[in-house]
């Protein structure tokens, strides 16, 4: 989950197209800060960490609630959106049909802790329909989720833009050079999730990805969020960077990016 915090972190200063539309800009700055990206990323990793296997649908939905909510409401302030705002506070939280790119971003831990593409699939589906049930919004999550499992299994970024085009129906087809000019600031999971997955493809290590989402502007903090989660499967993830991504986090977020760890690499 490092990539995905990381993204958000670095991306933060330039969210709301605050940027330059470069790739060259300070990694970090007194404004790189965690949003609400990184606190339901982590809030779902805590979930998936806490259920059993063979645990049943309606019980991981359960689980992924109470996470989701606790963790907003610890952390209100963290940049949501009024809907999932509203649905942190509820007292009978119900999906809400969006296609917002937040399913997208939470996802990445799923990517990780499930051994085959079906059930990472699946996971990844219940994390986004408890609030994102429109069928955008559950793509979008899938996607993600395959891409980083197939990157951190080995796959080529062939492979891993074929799958993605062959069952997701993206549009991989143009470069960030083409995207950048006319992008800006927009929350879809349908015109965030295959920006994200370009900037993936064309970038060269772990950090150029994450130059190269930022450098696309828009909703740059989830876009880059998306971008690097998959980086980091496919490149790892420097430890110099690690370091400044836990010095980011305060500790009870910190605790849970450490399980996640601890999880993987018994």
């Amino acid at each position: 989950m490092y990539g995905a915090i990381l993204g958000d972190i670095i991306g933060s200063p330039y969210e709301f197209d605050r940027g330059n539309k470069s790739k060259d800009f300070p990694l970090f700055s007194r404004n790189s800060k965690f949003t609400d990206d990184s606190v339901m990323t982590l809030a779902v990793a805590d979930a998936f960490l806490s259920i059993a296997p063979n645990t049943d649908d309606a019980e991981i939905r359960r689980r992924l609630i109470q996470s989701m909510q606790t963790y907003g409401q610890a952390f209100p302030h963290a940049g949501y959106g009024g809907m999932f705002r509203r649905w942190l506070k509820s007292l009978t939280p119900q999906p809400y049909g969006s296609y917002g790119n937040g399913s997208a971003m939470r996802v990445s831990s799923v990517g990780w802790l499930f051994d085959d593409l079906g059930t990472v699939r699946h996971m990844a589906r219940l994390s986004a329909e408890v609030t994102h049930n429109h069928p955008e919004g559950i793509k979008g999550a899938e996607a993600t989720a395959s891409a980083i499992f197939l990157a951190r299994t080995g796959s080529t970024k062939a492979e891993i833009k074929a799958y993605i085009e062959s069952n997701f129906h993206y549009d991989l087809s143009r470069t960030c050079d083409e995207i950048r000019p006319t992008y800006r600031h927009v929350e879809s999971c349908q015109e965030t999730v295959p920006e994200a997955i370009t900037a993936f493809l064309e970038g060269e290590s772990f950090e150029d990805v994450i130059r190269t989402a930022v450098s696309l502007g828009g909703d740059c903090d989830t876009l880059t969020c998306i971008a690097g989660s998959i980086a980091e499967g496919y490149y790892g993830v420097p430890e110099e960077l690690k370091q400044q991504c836990r010095e980011r986090l305060p500790e009870n977020l910190r605790k849970v990016l450490q399980r996640f760890e601890e999880t993987l690499h018994p």
